[in-house]
Protein backbone atom coordinates (compact mmCIF):
# COMPACT_ATOMS: atom_id res chain seq x y z
CA UNK A 1 0.00 0.00 0.00
CA UNK A 2 1.71 3.35 -1.32
CA UNK A 3 2.09 6.49 1.34
CA UNK A 4 -0.26 8.35 -0.18
CA UNK A 5 -3.08 5.55 0.29
CA UNK A 6 -2.31 5.73 3.78
CA UNK A 7 -2.34 9.42 4.20
CA UNK A 8 -5.66 9.39 2.39
CA UNK A 9 -7.00 6.49 4.62
CA UNK A 10 -5.95 7.89 7.51
CA UNK A 11 -7.34 11.47 6.74
CA UNK A 12 -10.77 9.74 6.13
CA UNK A 13 -10.77 8.11 9.51
CA UNK A 14 -10.31 11.32 10.89
CA UNK A 15 -12.90 13.18 8.91
CA UNK A 16 -15.54 10.14 9.73
CA UNK A 17 -14.10 10.42 13.67
CA UNK A 18 -14.69 14.38 13.71
CA UNK A 19 -18.20 13.71 11.91
CA UNK A 20 -19.19 11.29 14.12
CA UNK A 21 -18.30 13.07 17.46
CA UNK A 22 -20.31 16.19 16.00
CA UNK A 23 -23.01 14.28 15.35
CA UNK A 24 -22.99 13.09 18.66
CA UNK A 25 -22.92 16.82 19.82
CA UNK A 26 -26.28 17.41 18.17
CA UNK A 27 -27.97 14.75 19.64
CA UNK A 28 -26.96 15.62 22.85
CA UNK A 29 -27.93 18.93 22.42
CA UNK A 30 -31.33 18.11 21.10
CA UNK A 31 -32.03 15.39 23.61
CA UNK A 32 -30.88 18.18 26.36
CA UNK A 33 -33.64 20.35 24.44
CA UNK A 34 -36.05 18.09 24.67
CA UNK A 35 -35.55 16.96 28.36
CA UNK A 36 -35.35 20.90 29.42
CA UNK A 37 -38.51 22.00 27.29
CA UNK A 38 -41.72 20.41 29.00
CA UNK A 39 -42.91 22.16 32.12
CA UNK A 40 -45.81 20.50 34.43
CA UNK A 41 -48.37 23.05 34.66
CA UNK A 42 -47.42 23.88 38.74
CA UNK A 43 -43.97 24.91 37.12
CA UNK A 44 -45.16 27.58 34.80
CA UNK A 45 -48.08 29.09 37.44
CA UNK A 46 -44.22 29.70 39.82
CA UNK A 47 -42.78 31.25 36.77
CA UNK A 48 -45.80 33.07 35.74
CA UNK A 49 -46.71 34.03 39.05
CA UNK A 50 -42.45 35.17 39.76
CA UNK A 51 -43.33 38.60 40.11
CA UNK A 52 -46.49 38.54 42.54
CA UNK A 53 -43.72 35.95 44.25
CA UNK A 54 -41.21 39.02 44.43
CA UNK A 55 -43.88 41.42 45.80
CA UNK A 56 -45.00 39.30 48.80
CA UNK A 57 -41.47 38.08 49.30
CA UNK A 58 -40.66 41.64 49.50
CA UNK A 59 -43.74 42.43 51.89
CA UNK A 60 -42.58 39.25 54.48
CA UNK A 61 -39.68 40.75 54.49
CA UNK A 62 -40.65 44.09 55.54
CA UNK A 63 -43.35 42.09 58.28
CA UNK A 64 -40.41 40.73 59.88
CA UNK A 65 -39.23 43.83 61.90
CA UNK A 66 -42.79 44.51 62.93
CA UNK A 67 -43.57 44.58 66.66
CA UNK A 68 -46.56 44.46 68.83
CA UNK A 69 -49.84 45.71 68.11
CA UNK A 70 -48.18 47.27 65.24
CA UNK A 71 -47.91 44.08 63.56
CA UNK A 72 -51.47 43.50 62.02
CA UNK A 73 -51.30 46.50 60.82
CA UNK A 74 -48.31 46.10 58.66
CA UNK A 75 -49.90 42.89 57.72
CA UNK A 76 -52.96 44.80 56.42
CA UNK A 77 -50.81 47.52 54.51
CA UNK A 78 -48.64 44.10 52.57
CA UNK A 79 -52.21 42.82 51.65
CA UNK A 80 -53.58 45.91 50.42
CA UNK A 81 -50.39 46.45 48.72
CA UNK A 82 -50.86 43.30 46.72
CA UNK A 83 -54.47 44.46 45.47
CA UNK A 84 -56.16 41.97 47.49
CA UNK A 85 -58.58 44.62 48.49
CA UNK A 86 -59.94 45.91 51.79
CA UNK A 87 -63.00 43.85 52.48
CA UNK A 88 -60.65 40.66 52.03
CA UNK A 89 -57.62 42.10 53.92
CA UNK A 90 -59.70 42.37 57.03
CA UNK A 91 -61.05 39.70 56.95
CA UNK A 92 -57.38 37.69 56.91
CA UNK A 93 -56.23 40.23 59.65
CA UNK A 94 -59.12 39.48 62.05
CA UNK A 95 -58.51 35.43 61.51
CA UNK A 96 -54.77 36.21 61.88
CA UNK A 97 -55.39 37.82 65.14
CA UNK A 98 -57.83 35.29 66.80
CA UNK A 99 -54.96 33.02 66.33
CA UNK A 100 -51.61 34.78 67.57
CA UNK A 101 -53.23 37.71 69.62
CA UNK A 102 -50.55 39.94 70.65
CA UNK A 103 -47.73 37.49 69.79
CA UNK A 104 -45.80 38.14 66.88
CA UNK A 105 -45.19 34.97 64.86
CA UNK A 106 -42.01 33.91 63.43
CA UNK A 107 -41.67 34.12 59.71
CA UNK A 108 -42.35 30.31 59.00
CA UNK A 109 -45.52 30.66 60.88
CA UNK A 110 -46.61 33.35 59.25
CA UNK A 111 -46.11 32.77 55.96
CA UNK A 112 -47.99 29.05 56.50
CA UNK A 113 -51.00 30.65 57.89
CA UNK A 114 -51.35 32.97 55.42
CA UNK A 115 -51.03 30.27 52.91
CA UNK A 116 -53.54 28.38 54.63
CA UNK A 117 -56.15 30.97 55.27
CA UNK A 118 -55.28 32.75 51.31
CA UNK A 119 -56.44 29.00 49.77
CA UNK A 120 -59.26 28.72 52.46
CA UNK A 121 -61.43 31.62 51.05
CA UNK A 122 -60.96 30.75 47.57
CA UNK A 123 -64.34 29.19 46.30
CA UNK A 124 -64.23 25.51 45.40
CA UNK A 125 -62.38 24.35 42.17
CA UNK A 126 -64.60 23.62 39.20
CA UNK A 127 -62.61 21.90 36.67
CA UNK A 128 -64.14 21.98 33.36
CA UNK A 129 -65.09 18.81 31.55
CA UNK A 130 -67.28 18.71 28.70
CA UNK A 131 -70.80 17.47 29.58
CA UNK A 132 -72.95 18.21 26.50
CA UNK A 133 -72.52 17.97 22.94
CA UNK A 134 -71.53 20.48 22.05
CA UNK A 135 -70.45 22.31 25.48
CA UNK A 136 -71.80 25.76 24.34
CA UNK A 137 -69.53 28.68 26.61
CA UNK A 138 -70.25 32.31 26.14
CA UNK A 139 -67.08 34.46 26.74
CA UNK A 140 -66.86 37.95 27.48
CA UNK A 141 -64.34 40.53 28.29
CA UNK A 142 -63.81 44.22 28.23
CA UNK A 143 -61.74 45.56 25.56
CA UNK A 144 -57.66 44.36 25.94
CA UNK A 145 -58.25 41.93 28.23
CA UNK A 146 -56.98 38.57 26.03
CA UNK A 147 -60.51 37.55 24.90
CA UNK A 148 -59.20 36.43 21.58
CA UNK A 149 -56.10 34.82 22.49
CA UNK A 150 -57.44 32.92 25.35
CA UNK A 151 -60.43 31.82 23.36
CA UNK A 152 -57.34 30.32 20.78
CA UNK A 153 -55.20 28.75 23.49
CA UNK A 154 -58.46 27.20 24.34
CA UNK A 155 -58.97 25.43 21.12
CA UNK A 156 -55.35 24.83 21.24
CA UNK A 157 -55.86 23.09 24.61
CA UNK A 158 -59.06 21.21 23.67
CA UNK A 159 -57.85 20.39 20.23
CA UNK A 160 -54.80 18.34 21.70
CA UNK A 161 -57.10 16.37 23.75
CA UNK A 162 -58.87 15.25 20.68
CA UNK A 163 -62.04 16.74 21.15
CA UNK A 164 -63.63 18.50 18.17
CA UNK A 165 -64.07 22.05 19.13
CA UNK A 166 -66.07 25.09 17.33
CA UNK A 167 -65.71 28.94 17.45
CA UNK A 168 -68.32 31.19 16.74
CA UNK A 169 -67.07 34.62 16.01
CA UNK A 170 -69.76 36.59 17.33
CA UNK A 171 -67.30 40.06 18.09
CA UNK A 172 -68.60 41.60 14.73
CA UNK A 173 -67.81 45.43 15.80
CA UNK A 174 -63.80 45.13 16.17
CA UNK A 175 -62.12 45.86 12.99
CA UNK A 176 -60.09 42.92 11.83
CA UNK A 177 -61.58 40.62 14.82
CA UNK A 178 -63.16 38.00 12.65
CA UNK A 179 -60.17 38.22 10.57
CA UNK A 180 -57.61 37.68 13.56
CA UNK A 181 -60.00 34.92 15.23
CA UNK A 182 -59.85 33.08 11.97
CA UNK A 183 -56.13 32.85 11.69
CA UNK A 184 -55.93 31.68 15.06
CA UNK A 185 -58.54 28.89 14.89
CA UNK A 186 -57.16 27.70 11.28
CA UNK A 187 -53.36 27.49 13.27
CA UNK A 188 -54.77 25.06 15.85
CA UNK A 189 -56.90 23.04 13.48
CA UNK A 190 -60.27 23.75 14.88
CA UNK A 191 -63.70 24.92 12.77
CA UNK A 192 -65.58 28.19 12.88
CA UNK A 193 -68.03 30.15 11.71
CA UNK A 194 -67.44 33.86 10.20
CA UNK A 195 -70.00 36.55 9.04
CA UNK A 196 -68.94 39.82 7.56
CA UNK A 197 -67.82 42.83 9.94
CA UNK A 198 -71.71 44.31 11.32
CA UNK A 199 -73.06 41.46 11.24
CA UNK A 200 -75.70 40.91 14.16
CA UNK A 201 -73.78 39.05 16.88
CA UNK A 202 -76.87 37.51 18.33
CA UNK A 203 -77.45 35.97 14.78
CA UNK A 204 -73.70 34.65 14.25
CA UNK A 205 -73.69 32.92 18.02
CA UNK A 206 -77.09 31.39 17.01
CA UNK A 207 -75.73 29.69 13.62
CA UNK A 208 -72.61 28.77 15.26
CA UNK A 209 -74.42 26.78 17.84
CA UNK A 210 -76.56 25.43 15.08
CA UNK A 211 -73.20 23.88 13.18
CA UNK A 212 -71.84 22.77 16.41
CA UNK A 213 -74.83 20.05 16.37
CA UNK A 214 -74.84 19.76 13.09
CA UNK A 215 -71.01 18.60 12.97
CA UNK A 216 -70.66 16.80 15.69
CA UNK A 217 -68.52 19.33 17.84
CA UNK A 218 -67.89 18.90 21.15
CA UNK A 219 -67.06 22.55 22.23
CA UNK A 220 -68.70 25.75 21.01
CA UNK A 221 -66.84 28.66 22.07
CA UNK A 222 -68.17 31.83 20.91
CA UNK A 223 -66.05 35.24 21.32
CA UNK A 224 -68.15 38.23 21.68
CA UNK A 225 -67.60 41.88 20.97
CA UNK A 226 -65.42 43.65 23.91
CA UNK A 227 -67.53 45.93 25.91
CA UNK A 228 -67.27 48.30 28.85
CA UNK A 229 -69.58 46.82 32.04
CA UNK A 230 -70.82 50.46 32.16
CA UNK A 231 -72.22 50.58 28.90
CA UNK A 232 -76.14 49.21 29.83
CA UNK A 233 -77.04 49.05 26.37
CA UNK A 234 -74.41 46.74 25.37
CA UNK A 235 -75.01 44.44 28.50
CA UNK A 236 -78.42 44.14 27.39
CA UNK A 237 -77.37 42.67 24.06
CA UNK A 238 -75.56 39.77 25.24
CA UNK A 239 -78.94 39.28 27.57
CA UNK A 240 -80.50 39.22 24.20
CA UNK A 241 -77.52 37.06 22.80
CA UNK A 242 -78.37 34.66 25.63
CA UNK A 243 -81.58 33.89 24.70
CA UNK A 244 -80.78 33.70 21.60
CA UNK A 245 -78.78 30.80 22.36
CA UNK A 246 -81.32 28.78 24.35
CA UNK A 247 -83.57 29.00 21.39
CA UNK A 248 -80.90 27.45 18.74
CA UNK A 249 -80.01 24.45 22.01
CA UNK A 250 -82.17 24.20 24.88
CA UNK A 251 -79.78 25.07 28.08
CA UNK A 252 -77.31 26.70 26.21
CA UNK A 253 -75.09 28.41 26.96
CA UNK A 254 -73.85 25.96 29.51
CA UNK A 255 -70.81 28.04 30.50
CA UNK A 256 -70.58 31.63 30.69
CA UNK A 257 -67.07 32.98 31.13
CA UNK A 258 -65.70 36.37 32.19
CA UNK A 259 -62.08 37.20 31.08
CA UNK A 260 -60.35 39.74 33.25
CA UNK A 261 -57.22 41.07 32.66
CA UNK A 262 -54.74 40.41 35.53
CA UNK A 263 -52.85 43.38 35.26
CA UNK A 264 -55.84 45.83 36.14
CA UNK A 265 -56.06 44.54 40.00
CA UNK A 266 -58.67 45.72 41.98
CA UNK A 267 -60.57 47.29 38.54
CA UNK A 268 -60.80 43.72 37.71
CA UNK A 269 -63.44 43.44 40.42
CA UNK A 270 -65.75 46.47 39.64
CA UNK A 271 -65.55 44.62 35.98
CA UNK A 272 -66.51 41.72 37.50
CA UNK A 273 -69.16 43.33 39.96
CA UNK A 274 -70.96 44.43 36.77
CA UNK A 275 -71.10 41.41 34.40
CA UNK A 276 -72.36 38.75 36.91
CA UNK A 277 -75.33 41.15 38.07
CA UNK A 278 -76.12 41.56 34.38
CA UNK A 279 -75.30 37.93 32.97
CA UNK A 280 -75.03 35.28 36.08
CA UNK A 281 -71.48 34.45 35.18
CA UNK A 282 -70.39 30.87 36.00
CA UNK A 283 -66.72 31.44 35.99
CA UNK A 284 -63.68 33.57 34.98
CA UNK A 285 -60.84 33.13 33.54
CA UNK A 286 -57.62 35.36 34.69
CA UNK A 287 -55.12 36.40 31.78
CA UNK A 288 -51.54 38.05 32.00
CA UNK A 289 -50.35 37.20 35.18
CA UNK A 290 -47.20 36.85 34.52
CA UNK A 291 -47.34 40.94 33.63
CA UNK A 292 -48.14 42.22 36.73
CA UNK A 293 -47.35 41.98 40.41
CA UNK A 294 -50.93 41.98 41.61
CA UNK A 295 -52.01 38.41 41.39
CA UNK A 296 -53.63 39.09 44.52
CA UNK A 297 -56.66 40.52 43.11
CA UNK A 298 -57.61 37.01 42.25
CA UNK A 299 -58.24 36.44 45.92
CA UNK A 300 -60.45 39.02 46.29
CA UNK A 301 -61.99 38.90 43.14
CA UNK A 302 -62.95 34.74 43.70
CA UNK A 303 -63.31 35.50 47.51
CA UNK A 304 -66.36 38.66 46.95
CA UNK A 305 -68.07 37.03 44.11
CA UNK A 306 -67.97 33.22 45.18
CA UNK A 307 -67.37 32.48 41.48
CA UNK A 308 -64.39 29.90 40.34
CA UNK A 309 -61.46 30.94 39.06
CA UNK A 310 -61.54 28.42 35.54
CA UNK A 311 -57.81 29.06 34.10
CA UNK A 312 -55.47 31.18 34.65
CA UNK A 313 -52.58 33.08 32.20
CA UNK A 314 -49.25 32.84 33.27
CA UNK A 315 -47.70 33.04 29.84
CA UNK A 316 -47.97 33.93 26.12
CA UNK A 317 -47.33 30.31 24.97
CA UNK A 318 -50.83 28.07 24.38
CA UNK A 319 -49.63 25.96 27.21
CA UNK A 320 -49.05 28.76 29.87
CA UNK A 321 -53.35 28.79 29.97
CA UNK A 322 -53.30 26.53 32.65
CA UNK A 323 -56.58 25.13 34.80
CA UNK A 324 -56.38 26.85 38.10
CA UNK A 325 -56.09 25.19 41.30
CA UNK A 326 -55.91 26.64 44.67
CA UNK A 327 -52.79 25.27 46.46
CA UNK A 328 -50.66 25.75 43.26
CA UNK A 329 -51.61 29.26 43.13
CA UNK A 330 -51.17 29.80 46.60
CA UNK A 331 -47.51 27.85 46.15
CA UNK A 332 -46.77 29.96 43.78
CA UNK A 333 -46.92 33.32 45.47
CA UNK A 334 -45.48 32.38 48.82
CA UNK A 335 -43.29 28.90 47.95
CA UNK A 336 -40.00 29.51 49.23
CA UNK A 337 -40.18 32.83 51.34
Amino acid sequence: MSTQTVLILAGAAVLAAVLSAFARKRRSRAQGRIRAAPLTEDERVRRGLSRTHAFFQQALDRLSGSEGGRFYDDVEEALLAADVGVEFSEQVVEELRGEWGLRVPARAELKSALARILQSRLPGEKPFEPSHKPEVVLILGVNGAGKTTTIAKLCSRFRARGLKVLVGAADTFRAAATEQLKTWVERVGAEGVFQAEGSDPSAVAFDAVKAAVSRGSNLCLLDTAGRLHTKSNLMEELKKMKRVLAKALPGAPHETWLVLDGTMGQNALNQAREFHQFLDLTGLIVTKLDGSAKGGAVFAIASSLKLPVIFIGVGEDPEDLVPFHAASFTDGILAGI
